[in-house]
């Protein structure tokens, strides 16, 4: 059985693991992140994120098997709405397509609902198919599309394609 309750700050090494994860598999999909040398910076956020109550995590039989991270989106500029914001949402490949996901984002959701937000913002990398189906399918659309390109410099020379 699957439980998903609010992780603790302790909780944020072992998140940070399946953090790496995602970020690993992020790279397949056209992410520069580099997984292993943010860990530590990761670490943090998430601990933060836990000590806040934007941090969520799954487990079947006491083994963490994902997590989402969330926060109300805060900054200098003024909006007509309040946004929340899911900064990751992770499932180990073992436990997909049990509707773990879907607990994790509603949990979510909730608790940005319960803190006052009237939208609620995600992110998926363009080339990852299966994460937008599974947004698009809960009924968020596009709202702000980001490019980007290659570009020749000194320093690196344009990657054939």
């Amino acid at each position: 059985m699957v439980t998903v309750e609010p992780a603790a700050p302790a909780e944020a090494d072992a998140v940070a693991d399946l953090w790496v994860a995602l970020a690993t598999d992020g790279r397949r999909h056209g992410s520069h992140l580099r997984p292993a040398a943010s860990r530590d910076a990761v670490r943090e956020s998430l601990a933060r994120h836990a000590a806040d109550g934007g941090l969520t995590v799954a487990r079947s039989d006491g083994e963490l098997v994902g997590f989402v991270r969330f926060d109300v989106e805060r900054g200098p500029l003024t909006q007509d709405c309040t946004r929340g914001v899911v900064r990751d949402l992770f499932v180990t490949p073992a436990a997909r397509d049990d509707g773990v996901g879907t607990r994790l984002l509603d949990a979510a959701e909730a608790a940005l609902r319960d803190r006052g937000v009237d939208v609620v913002a995600v992110e998926a990398l363009a080339r990852n198919a299966d994460a937008v189906r599974f947004y698009e399918r809960r009924g968020y659309r596009p709202h702000r599309i980001e490019f980007e390109r290659e570009v020749e410099n000194d320093k690196r020379p344009r990657r054939d394609r």
